[in-house]
């Protein structure tokens, strides 16, 4: 069942097509929530997050558009299938174009219907409010912090190693603001050309009949302004960021004029700038004014529940191109991505998933798609052999795990999945250096 845990909003007035409906998706394992008119869906949609959307065009106390557009003025919106009989097609091809997603027409087979709605997911995954960086307590305390400042105007320094999401977290914190609609300008500080980064970043002057080229700065507007790479920054323009930090003002290249910055400044590194600062190859004043806000972005190997929530993630997402025919992942991955130490963080998940997609040779994903590198079975990065010990700690830790999932981190339920008492599982997840779970 490929829709099994997907969440479906239905809004449909018709008791035998609703019926009809909910009880194809329900065999299909979906969970729905059946609305019957326009004012009970948008109640319904601004509460929850669903990821389909099946609504008629016509309702009894509005039309299907009027919902879509409604929802589409206050929030994200999930992808909308609409169910239109055969004379307003014209009207439903116009909501596509407006970004809707799909239609289908009276009457339908039940079978294509349901590939049209999975096919939609699948194009249009919809990011949970709960799970939207991760489902680690880690992560989670960084979605938490980006929330709070999300409308604030001062600079914001994110932290982390190489791929593990840094402007995904930015990226985050743009959409949850009240600069959304604004642009976000992503610049990496090491991809431009040092001769060409202050024209870049700031625009200039142009010359003769040619009007002036606008930079990243200026096209920012009132969105945000992301730097990548920061340490990257050539000496002479930090003095110059500092400025627009602190006067948010800056003159283009060749320019008289002044000109008004009215965005949010985020920036990234991967170096340790305090260290950049001491060897003089950094500003300490620019340091000091950007680093008030700051939020580090751990590791992939220290928050190891988000590694299957990952894969997972990225699965659907490249099934999607034209490899629907998958039907799953091996559990053996799993088990073989909770040990690898992934040093380029959720950059390298990703694009270990996408190569396991396109060239896995069966209908799953088993662990020599994922990890090709595998050397007679085990991953040449961990290949020092373990002690009985530290194998024995390992199972235990994985176990631990899994019944802590299954159990949505009920300590108690846990320890009984295990036939173990709740001192002895709190004992072992303090030896074991499990945590982000508390006893009710």
């Amino acid at each position: 069942m490929l829709l099994e845990g997907r969440i479906v909003g239905l809004v449909e007035d018709d008791p035998i097509m609703g019926e009809s409906l909910v009880q194809s998706l329900t065999l299909e394992g979906c969970h729905v929530d059946w609305w019957k008119t326009g004012s009970e869906a948008l109640l319904g949609l601004r509460a929850s997050s669903p990821d389909l959307v099946i609504c008629d065009i016509r309702l009894p106390d509005a039309s299907g558009e009027s919902v879509y557009q409604q929802l589409a003025e206050t929030s994200a919106v999930p992808p909308f299938l609409f169910v239109t009989a055969y004379g307003n097609i014209d009207q439903a091809v116009s909501l596509m174009r407006a970004g809707a997603g799909d239609y289908v027409t009276k009457p339908f087979q039940m079978d294509a219907f349901l590939d049209r709605a999975l096919s939609l997911i699948q194009r249009h995954p919809v990011a949970r409010k709960d799970h939207t960086l991760g489902i680690s307590p880690a992560m989670g305390e960084v979605e938490a912090s980006l929330e709070r400042i999300a409308d604030l105007t001062s600079p914001l320094l994110i932290t982390g190693e190489t791929g593990s999401g840094k402007e995904v977290c930015a990226r985050f914190l743009h959409n949850v603001s009240a600069r959304s609609k604004e642009p976000f300008i992503a610049v990496n500080c090491a991809a431009i050309p040092a001769d060409r980064m202050e024209i870049e970043l700031f625009g200039s002057k142009g010359s003769g009949s040619q009007g002036f080229h606008r930079g990243f700065a200026e096209r920012a507007r009132g969105g945000i302004l992301f730097l990548d790479e920061l340490c990257e920054l050539p000496a002479g323009l930090q003095a110059k960021l500092l400025r627009l930090v602190e006067a948010r003002e800056f003159h283009r290249m060749g320019g008289e004029q002044l000109v008004q910055f009215h965005g949010r400044i985020v920036c990234a590194t991967n170096a340790d700038l305090a260290q950049a600062v001491e060897q003089g190859r950094f500003r300490s004043d620019l340091f000091y004014r950007i680093n008030g806000f700051r939020i580090e972005v751990p590791p992939l190997r220290k928050r190891t529940e988000d590694i299957p929530w990952l894969i997972d993630l990225f699965f659907e997402r490249f099934r999607g191109d034209g490899k629907a025919n998958l039907r799953g992942i091996s559990t053996l991955v799993y088990e073989t991505a909770h040990e690898h130490p992934w040093p380029g963080n959720v950059r390298e998940l990703r694009n270990r998933m996408e190569r396991a997609v396109a060239m896995a040779m069966s209908d799953w994903i088993m662990p020599a798609d994922m990890f090709p590198d595998l050397e007679s079975g085990l991953h040449p990065m961990l290949a020092a052999f373990s002690t009985l010990a530290e194998a024995r700690e390992s199972a235990e830790r994985r176990q631990i795990e899994r019944a802590l999932k299954q159990t949505d981190g009920q300590i108690i339920e846990a320890a009984k999945l295990l036939d173990i008492s709740r001192t002895t599982l709190w004992e072992k997840m303090r030896r074991l250096y499990i945590s982000g779970y508390s006893d009710p």
